[in-house]
């Protein structure tokens, strides 16, 4: 996956999230515990796709550095 995709799935993410903020605080207050439930798994959605760009970004010595450690030549 490209890091263009992948950004632009972090940035839909960060939209949804801030909704869901918006939305908790008008939320009545019958519906704050789903919309709450709703907005945790959309920030830990976000987590996991802002730790997949970062892992994108390392620069190829980073990744040179690590890479003889599963190899016993």
């Amino acid at each position: 996956m490209s890091i263009r995709a992948i950004a632009l799935d972090l940035y839909r993410a960060q939209q949804k999230v801030a909704q869901l903020e918006k939305d908790l605080e008008s939320a009545p207050s019958g519906e704050k515990d789903a919309v709450a439930l709703n907005l945790q798994y959309a920030k830990n959605e976000y987590g996991s796709i802002r730790k997949m760009l970062d892992g994108e970004k390392e620069t190829s010595a980073f990744r040179k550095r690590f890479a003889t450690f599963g190899s016993f030549n």
